[in-house]
């Protein structure tokens, strides 16, 4: 599939069907003030190409993997090669949502030239067409840099959950005035840094609702209200894929359990497996008229080749 030079793509779709606009950071920038953004995060190909037919506007390839999918009880083990391995997934099979990758810990919190190098890995081996990082005026260099060499960034205040440690845990952001000030003062400093949206998580719906009318950019809210230009969740949350007993944030809105689809169709298959019931003949292949399956060739003394 080729690239048309105006950010669509073409070649893609079947003949008199034209094909859908690809998404780019200055689109989703526009929509501020126009209408609400709908993320979610994605880490593998069928997903991505399942939230792109449903209109979803970004897909985040977040470092949530490193929780939601290989069963970490935080994001900081998540590294750079498995995050751009997910993020080539993705991008390939997005067609019209902006797939955005997630700088993992310690990957832009070294020097501007190092997280320059890192983002671009996002673009040019896993496919993305911008990149997130956490953090406020200490992330300016990193983010002047990494936008110096063309690639869109997308910021994100409150909860930073790479700060784990130094926050004390997931713990909600903002809600005394000092810090409420100091959030709002470095939203305006990314915004004029030039991200291209924000990310406000677990942030009071009130500050919430006053960063997005102060800064010209999008707000895309994960508990923070109903205030921001656009939501996010990460998928295996909204989709209720979690082991059983597993916390849910308040945050959460459960559009289905697939968690309970998944074990019923196992058990259900299981028992089948069990009952000799699977597979039947429909489900079984046989051998062509008149030849003899290669079994009754090797019972009949015949030597394998």
């Amino acid at each position: 599939m080729t690239r048309g030079t105006t950010g669509t793509a073409t070649g893609a779709s079947s003949p008199g069907t034209p094909a859908p606009l690809r998404l780019t950071a200055p689109a989703i920038r526009a929509f501020k003030g126009r209408r609400k953004i709908a993320a979610l995060t994605a880490y593998d190909a069928p997903t991505a190409a399942l939230l792109d037919a449903a209109g979803v506007d970004l897909l985040l390839v977040g470092d949530s993997i490193e929780m939601v999918v290989y069963g970490a009880a935080d994001t900081l083990g998540a590294s750079l090669d498995r995050m751009v391995a997910h993020a080539k997934a993705v991008s390939g099979s997005a067609k019209r949502a902006l797939v955005v990758g997630d700088l993992p810990y310690l990957t832009y919190h070294t020097t501007p030239e190092e997280s320059v190098r890192n983002a671009a890995r996002f673009v040019v081996e896993g496919g993305c067409r911008a990149v997130k990082l956490e953090g406020g005026s200490q992330r300016l260099p990193m983010i002047k840099a990494i936008l110096a060499a063309e690639i869109p960034v997308m910021g994100h205040l409150g909860l930073t959950p790479q700060s784990v440690n130094a926050l004390g845990g997931f713990k909600v952001q903002g809600r005394r005035a000092t810090e409420a000030r100091r959030l709002l003062d470095e939203a305006k400093k990314l915004a004029d840094a030039g991200v291209f949206a924000l990310v406000l998580e677990c942030v009071p719906a009130e500050l919430a609702a006053r960063i997005t009318e102060a800064i010209p950019i999008p707000t895309i809210g994960i508990g923070a209200g109903a205030g921001c230009d656009g939501q996010v969740l990460v998928l295996h949350d909204l989709v209720g894929l979690a082991a059983p007993g597993a916390r849910v944030p308040r945050f959460v809105r459960r559009y289905a359990d697939v968690g309970a689809v998944i074990r019923d169709a196992a058990a259900a298959y299981v028992a089948d497996v069990r009952s000799g019931a699977f597979p039947s003949e429909a489900e079984s292949f046989a051998a062509e008229p008149g030849e003899a399956p290669p079994v009754a060739l090797y019972a009949a003394g015949e030597g394998r080749r």
